[in-house]
């Protein structure tokens, strides 16, 4: 499997080769769909508006909602989304993408930490 790197949508890319995902379930205001910064948007891999809502960047809250993002991207109905991003980082580098201020507190670690996870189960 190839590198996973975080970051925002605004950050330019180390390299042509790696794919940039925004993986927000919204799209981020003031960019035009035809101008955007990166090569898909996969919304669904995305937390929950319910447990995005709840969690609002609190970094108190934090290991809560690890442990209810994990629970989430566990789930039958996130299973496609996150094998397309696995089946991507197989064949070249990975930059997952969201547009929220502080990434360290956003879904993007929790995302990069399952993705390996699941990847290396591919493999085995």
């Amino acid at each position: 499997m190839h590198e996973i790197t975080i970051g925002r949508i605004w950050d330019t890319s180390p390299s042509p080769l790696v794919f940039r995902v925004l993986v927000d379930r919204l799209w981020p205001r003031g960019i035009a769909k035809v101008r955007a910064p990166w090569d898909e948007w996969i919304k669904d891999a995305a937390p929950s508006t319910e447990l995005r809502q709840w969690y609002g960047h609190n970094p108190e809250r934090f290991p809560v909602f690890r442990d209810r993002y994990w629970q989430e991207l566990t789930a039958r109905e996130h299973q496609e989304p996150l094998n397309q991003l696995v089946r991507r980082a197989e064949t070249q580098p990975l930059m997952l993408l969201t547009a929220t201020k502080e990434t360290e507190w956003s879904h993007l670690p929790i995302l990069r930490d399952f993705l390996r996870e699941i990847g290396h189960d591919h493999r085995n």
